[in-house]
């Protein structure tokens, strides 16, 4: 990447200057003097969790520390009728600035950066304010049509619905290089707000969490998206879901992992229902303490000397095939923890139940044991899929 050739302070000075006049945004200072950002992760987007949400998507923030990744988000927009502009980092004389994002009437420029979803580098094509109800373009954002039912579908606006890893992250010269359009520096001089309290602690949040810094992660955070800013269950289950998919957790593991993640999405709802509806601030703190720990244990089992591992034959195409369909439904939302962690008991059953066949017939299954499990595989498969469409998702 490029050296920077001025103080920092003088950079902050620059960057200040070329904010838009009007723009009362949040004005962010962390500004890397020394290299550029790096390349934009790839990541899927979480549906849409309430009506009125609009996307905010992911972005490479910076600390002394170096930069750190800020997950795309859906968030709640400060007032009706208002768009996301997203921030930017922009490279010129030898540094790289950040332009910080901001709400509005009309998106402004923002480096003309594919961010993905809807940001595809000019303007923005997820969705339409009608009136004080936000319209949600569901040919490129993920929106459950069975819940949030203001939607439409506009495929001429498509370009890439999810963000890929040849996107630069910055503008300027070895980045993008578009220039602001006529219409979005007039957007720039509209009445702007800034980001609201909720998308501060959001990236507050990422900023403390070394698992979003680049120089742990090496541009591939864990966190790449939430669904919300309080999103962290939707985080876990995510981690959990690729653990599943890519064979470093086992039946066993994430039935442990997922029952306490049923188990404290159970102990919030009580916590909820006996509060109106919201979480006293010990609350919030006690739920904090325990997700970091199911945090760690996730992160344990995955990096642990156990793997999943079926073989090249029948038997274990089978049970990766299910393996694979019920790290979909994790990861969709389709199963909860609860329903996750009853298919993966009944899953670690059939894995003991093949061992101990294959123990007493020196590494084999006879045909009468293969028919045997087949059809106890048929019962998990009708199970995986019953859960999978009973009408309920995960809970937020």
């Amino acid at each position: 990447m490029r050296k920077a050739l001025l103080p920092a302070v003088f950079v902050v000075l620059i960057a200040l200057f070329l904010l838009p006049a009007h723009s009362s945004a949040q004005i962010a200072v962390g500004v890397s003097v020394h290299i550029g950002p790096p390349i934009l992760p790839v990541y899927a987007q979480p549906p849409c969790p309430a009506e009125g949400y609009i996307w905010t998507p992911g972005y490479w923030g910076w600390r002394e520390e170096g930069y750190y990744w800020v997950p795309g988000v859906w968030v709640a927009p400060p007032r009706v009728g208002v768009l996301w502009t997203p921030g930017y980092w922009g490279f010129g004389d030898g540094v790289y600035l950040w332009h910080a994002g901001y709400w509005g009437p009309h998106v402004g420029f923002y480096g003309g950066i594919n961010y993905g979803f809807g940001y595809g580098g000019v303007g923005f094509w997820g969705g339409r304010w009608e009136g004080e109800r936000f319209n949600y373009n569901t040919a490129v954002v993920n929106v459950n049509t069975t819940v949030i039912h203001n939607t439409y579908v506009d495929r001429t606006v498509i370009n890439n619905t999810t963000v890929v890893n040849n996107h630069y992250s910055f503008n300027g010269q070895g980045g993008v290089t578009a220039r602001p359009r006529p219409e979005e520096i007039s957007a720039e001089h509209e009445n702007h707000f800034q980001p609201t309290s909720n998308q501060l602690s959001h990236e507050n949040t990422a900023r403390e969490d070394k698992n979003q810094w680049a120089s742990v992660n090496h541009g591939r955070p864990g966190n790449a998206a939430m669904d919300r800013v309080d999103g962290r269950r939707y985080n876990q289950q995510g981690r959990i879901a690729n653990g599943i998919s890519s064979g470093q957790l086992t039946a066993g593991e994430t039935k442990h992992l997922e029952g306490r993640e049923a188990g404290l999405n159970k102990e919030i709802h009580n916590d909820r229902a006996a509060n109106g509806g919201t979480l006293t601030p010990q609350e919030r703190s006690q739920v904090n303490r325990q997700q970091n720990n199911l945090s760690k244990s996730i992160y344990n089992d995955k990096h642990n000397a156990n793997t999943a591992t079926y073989g090249n034959n029948e038997v274990g195409a089978r049970r990766n095939m299910q393996q694979q369909r019920i790290a979909n439904g994790v990861a969709s939302g389709q199963m909860s923890p609860s329903e996750a962690a009853k298919a993966e008991n009944h899953e670690q059953n059939i894995n003991r139940h093949i061992a101990a066949d294959r123990a007493a017939n020196g590494g084999k299954l006879t045909p009468q044991e293969k028919q045997n499990i087949n059809q106890r595989q048929n019962n998990a498969s009708r199970q995986i899929y019953n859960e999978k469409h009973n009408e309920k998702t995960a809970p937020k």
